[in-house]
């Protein structure tokens, strides 16, 4: 999921800052308008999941369905939470917060509708 892309992105940008090589918050408008752009795809990202979310719960159909992934992504988003909230970051933050209630929507929609949990 897009969980994993923002990542290695956000560990680069904490080396930077860390060693004095970009400034917090930038002089550069562009900057800090993607710096903004940000928690608006922090909130997209996750609802993009919401035809899954509908198949599954009101067409009650989960066949195709991956218990064994969307239960892994459950899992990542959760790192990946911690990891927000220990950097207290709060993009990080609030897109894993969607994405676990997202995720936890679809594996619980696969545990009651889906025959093959594979």
């Amino acid at each position: 999921m897009v969980t994993q892309g923002y990542g290695m992105h956000h560990f680069h940008k904490r080396k930077r800052i860390h060693l004095k090589k970009e400034e917090f918050p930038s002089k550069n408008k562009k900057v800090r308008f993607l710096d903004g752009l940000i928690y608006v795809v922090s909130v997209i990202g996750p609802l993009m999941t919401l035809p899954q979310i509908f198949k599954i719960w009101v067409l009650k159909n989960a066949e195709g369905v991956s218990f064994i992934s969307w239960g892994t992504y459950t899992i990542s988003a959760a790192i990946w939470l911690w990891y927000g909230i220990v950097h207290k970051d709060k993009p990080i933050i609030i897109a894993n917060i969607l994405w676990i209630i997202i995720h936890l929507m679809v594996v619980i929609g696969i545990l009651v509708y889906g025959k093959n949990l594979l």
